[in-house]
């Protein structure tokens, strides 16, 4: 991977947060006028605030997506076995579907709405792991649902605490969501583009 196709998934990124924030944005603006800063007269600069809005949380969401990264390539040097840091994925991603649902239902106002998140969240997961494995291999259902479940609501904690605000959560997590997916599925596409690359220039010095 090199410094132009981290910069490419960097820029792409915030843009599909940008986007995503300002259509979901929108919705819910339109929904419920109290969404905005300044009611539904004020659409141009909502939209405003929901697109760097959007460019922050692109940028959050690459944070954490790198994190993950790294800590990918320390748990495999540390496990050795690749299949064992699998196996611990699988069952961190396992436990935590259980335990949100558990910890964000408690004392909250809206409860069906936090038994509700985990499991979409977890669907969605689901669909994107199945697509990831349909791309590349089956090895990594489990890398995928870890990043797209664990991943992401650790990325949305900070809108998960305090005064429940589910328009808020909706804003930030569907975002969140959307360019951790973005960026898993684009991850193998730019490493095979890289290996493709790199075998063509040794045919090109042979020809």
């Amino acid at each position: 991977m090199n410094l132009r196709k981290w910069f490419f998934l960097f820029w792409s990124t915030m843009a599909v947060g940008m986007l995503v924030c300002v259509v979901i944005g929108s919705i819910m603006l339109l929904t419920d006028q109290e969404f905005g800063f300044l009611g539904f007269e004020a659409t141009g600069f909502n939209a405003l605030m929901m697109g760097i809005s959007g460019l922050m949380i692109g940028a959050f969401s690459q944070m954490g997506f790198f994190a993950y990264l790294t800590l990918n390539y320390i748990a495999l040097s540390v496990f050795r076995k690749k299949y064992l840091w699998n196996t611990l994925q699988g069952y961190t991603t396992l436990f935590a579907v259980f335990m949100l649902g558990y910890v964000l239902f408690e004392d909250r106002t809206n409860d069906w709405f936090f038994w509700v998140l985990p499991l979409i969240t977890l669907i969605a997961s689901l669909g994107v792991s199945w697509l990831k494995v349909k791309q590349t291999n089956k090895s990594a259902f489990v890398p995928t649902m870890f990043l797209m479940f664990v991943i992401t609501f650790i990325e949305a904690w900070p809108a998960l605490q305090g005064e429940t605000n589910i328009a808020a959560i909706v804003f930030m997590m569907f975002p969140l969501f959307i360019c951790n997916a973005y960026q898993n599925m684009m991850m193998h596409r730019l490493l095979k583009k890289e290996t493709t690359d790199s075998a063509s220039v040794p045919a090109k010095s042979a020809g």
